[in-house]
């Protein structure tokens, strides 16, 4: 008799355990499921012209992933900055897009934090992935487990243009995908089925390519940020992926092919 209130006591625990699990699984389900508002819809729409592009059948998948996103991170402005609903839903469409039709998810990310323009580093050391404007100033930061830090104005200045090769969203958010191994390192979790030879062989030809060519003065399609070291570059061809992708696909069929596996889509053919 004396184990009784012990025993009442742990299934009480492993019973608001299961519940909670359950109601956060059902809650997921739902906004997996939820699309955008003709209001949000039109938002995303002009801030992320991309958007405009993506296959029928992908669509409701992108607003469940937007949806699921916002209810899961918080945005918080820095240095005066008021985040807006338009903020949040352009950031998080540019997120969304890189696992669209992905299972992985940005399990670790709670903030992004957004500073009206390029900002100071807020740490003198850190274990992430940054785009510098310069010695002084940052365009966006990734830490490995979040946060995610962005200039608003670059950030704006991505997501309108689809094709200059630059958005700092995309490239700081496919740091926290190549990041959901563990290690940040240019090789993400690859597509089931997707052999790491050929991953290797793809991306360390075209990264070698690409550095002869920044080192000897020549133009790249990929920008020349991405000579920085692996990661750099894993993350600014999945941007020249989206924004210049029949571009890559001529130029670096093998590079293009891999990246079209692992995410599971090819803008290539999108209109």
């Amino acid at each position: 008799m004396t184990f009784l209130p012990f025993l009442i006591g742990a299934a009480l625990i492993i019973g608001v355990f299961w519940y909670r699990r359950l109601s956060r699984q059902q809650r997921r389900t739902q906004l997996l499921a939820t699309p955008l508002t003709a209001q949000q819809r039109a938002v995303v729409a002009e801030l992320f012209p991309l958007f405009r592009r993506i296959p029928d059948e992908l669509r409701p998948k992108l607003e469940g992933k937007i949806n699921l996103f916002l209810d899961q991170v918080t945005f918080r402005g820095k240095n005066g900055l008021e985040v807006t609903e338009s903020m949040r839903l352009s950031i998080a469409a540019q997120a969304c897009l890189l696992i669209v039709n992905s299972p992985a998810w940005y399990d670790t990310i709670r903030n992004v934090l957004l500073y009206p323009s390029a900002f100071r580093p807020h740490r003198n050391a850190h274990d992430g992935y940054i785009v510098h404007e310069d010695r002084l100033t940052l365009l966006g930061e990734s830490w490995a487990r979040g946060p995610v830090v962005l200039s608003w104005d670059h950030a704006l200045h991505g997501g309108f243009d689809p094709d200059d090769g630059h958005n700092v969203v995309i490239h700081e958010f496919a740091h926290q995908l190549d990041a959901l191994t563990g290690h940040t390192n240019g090789i993400p979790i690859l597509r089931k089925g997707q052999a790491y030879a050929g991953w290797e062989k793809a991306m360390l030809e075209a990264y070698q390519g690409h550095v002869a060519r920044v080192e000897g003065g020549a133009d790249t399609l990929i920008d020349p940020y991405g000579a920085s070291n692996h990661e750099e570059f894993f993350a600014e061809a999945i941007v020249t992926f989206f924004e210049k992708p029949r571009a890559m696909r001529a130029e670096e069929p093998a590079l293009y092919a891999q990246l079209s596996e692992l995410l599971a889509l090819d803008p290539a053919q999108w209109n």
